[in-house]
């Protein structure tokens, strides 16, 4: 068990999300070695185009828009941080912690598999394969390694 707690803000952010995902959220967050927070769940179809338009998204089909997604940041010593290592940390907390809820849940590194917990390796390996998956279909690969949806 981490020492680590979702903020008043990140529980806010959480509103509207599906209550399996909040659950595995919620879980995640004492299982998990890298501190996170919850920066974006339920979106609105204007935020989405934003995104889209920016870049930082590729589609108008986001599960955000139906409260089926979450994107969360690791912190270290409290600051937010990119580093893609602490979200392979991330994500194997929330494939054990959809395990535990009994759930399935996909990550934006590893989009291949639709269940995290049905992977034997870690995080890490899984957006790998995805990596080479995608290179060799002659593709490039979109890491999202802050995003997490739940698969119904």
């Amino acid at each position: 068990m981490s020492e680590f707690k979702l903020s008043r803000r990140s529980l806010d952010r959480l509103e509207g999300v599906d209550d399996r995902l909040v659950s595995v959220v919620k879980y995640a967050i004492t299982l998990t070695k890298t501190d996170f927070g919850v920066i974006q769940g339920l979106r609105t179809i204007e935020q989405q185009k934003e995104l889209v338009a920016k870049g930082a998204s590729q589609t108008m089909k986001s599960k955000h828009l139906d409260g089926l997604a979450v994107d969360l940041m690791a912190y270290i010593n409290g600051r937010g941080s990119w580093e893609l290592n602490l979200y392979d940390d991330l994500a194997d907390a929330m494939a054990e912690a959809a395990d535990l809820v009994g759930c399935r849940v996909r990550w934006g590194a590893a989009w291949q598999i639709d269940n995290l917990g049905d992977w034997d390796g870690s995080a890490e390996e899984a957006m790998n394969a995805y990596i080479d998956l995608r290179r060799s279909e002659g593709r490039r690969p979109f890491i999202d390694g802050p995003h997490f949806e739940l698969m119904v």
